[in-house]
């Protein structure tokens, strides 16, 4: 049997919403094993003057939880 577990992580970046979750991902699968699958669930901004200054991505982690592990 297979069993998932969902997780859901804020990653901020200077450069763009992707480079935040890419980020976010590199570093959760540091620690998660089997991640399978990303959803982006919120996208949001922190804007000085009229630039975007910081870019922060909350996305959803699926991942399968190892049932072989003691």
């Amino acid at each position: 049997m297979t069993v998932e577990k969902h997780l859901k992580l804020t990653g901020i970046s200077n450069i763009s919403w992707k480079d935040a979750i890419t980020k976010t991902i590199s570093e959760a699968s540091r620690t998660i094993d089997y991640i399978s699958s990303v959803t982006v669930l919120e996208q949001k901004a922190k804007v000085d003057g009229n630039k975007i200054i910081e870019y922060y991505s909350t996305i959803e982690l699926t991942f399968s939880i190892d049932s072989n592990r003691e």
